[in-house]
């Protein structure tokens, strides 16, 4: 299990990060879908998402990842009604890069702050997915496609944070994982 979690990791290092923010052609489910899946910067969030809720233990399994699914639909109805948000794509840098350093770190956040940052970075995801809505042709299938796409990446994130925290109960192979995401966030947020 470990050595898939480590291929895993090592892909997502040196995929080349994709920027998820262009219109796509088709405005179906799968489209909506495709989006945060093969968006290398929400990939790369909602994982962490997933993995930081499993630290937290508890409710925060799946109430954690339920606030970032809601708020990022704040934000596309945001994006829907073509109001603007200042500086989304960097929002979404900055969250790849704090969600790192959040597992590498690896400090016992109170929930009610992870809560406050999980919704904050959702708002500019589901911005960018809400933007892109407008010029779709099925726009309810979109969104469904992009929800399910989403909670599919947080439930890898929780079973890759179950399988970590049972094979390395010091969190050596977290506090790794979130310190190279966190080197990707950078990334990120100086090619913003």
């Amino acid at each position: 299990m470990m050595r898939f979690i480590t291929l895993f990791f090592l892909t997502l290092f040196f995929a080349l990060p994709a920027q998820a923010h262009e219109v796509h052609a088709g405005g179906g489910f799968i489209s909506g879908f495709n989006h945060p899946v093969l968006g290398f910067d929400h990939m790369l969030a909602m994982i962490c998402v997933g993995i930081l809720s499993t630290k937290l233990g508890g409710k925060a399994i799946w109430t954690v990842p339920a606030v970032f699914v809601l708020f990022m639909l704040c934000g596309g109805i945001i994006g829907l009604l073509s109001l603007p948000i200042p500086l989304v794509e960097f929002g979404i840098a900055v969250s790849v890069l704090l969600l790192g350093l959040a597992l590498a770190i690896d400090k016992r956040l109170p929930q009610w702050l992870v809560m406050a940052f999980v919704a904050t970075f959702a708002i500019f995801h589901g911005h960018a997915h809400g933007v892109e809505m407008p010029q779709l042709a099925e726009p309810a299938l979109y969104v469904l496609g992009f929800i399910c796409g989403t909670s599919a990446i947080h439930v890898v994130g929780v079973l890759l944070g179950i399988a970590m925290q049972n094979k390395d109960p010091r969190n050596r192979f977290v506090r790794s994982s979130g310190g190279v995401i966190a080197i990707v966030g950078g990334y990120l947020l100086l090619s913003v």
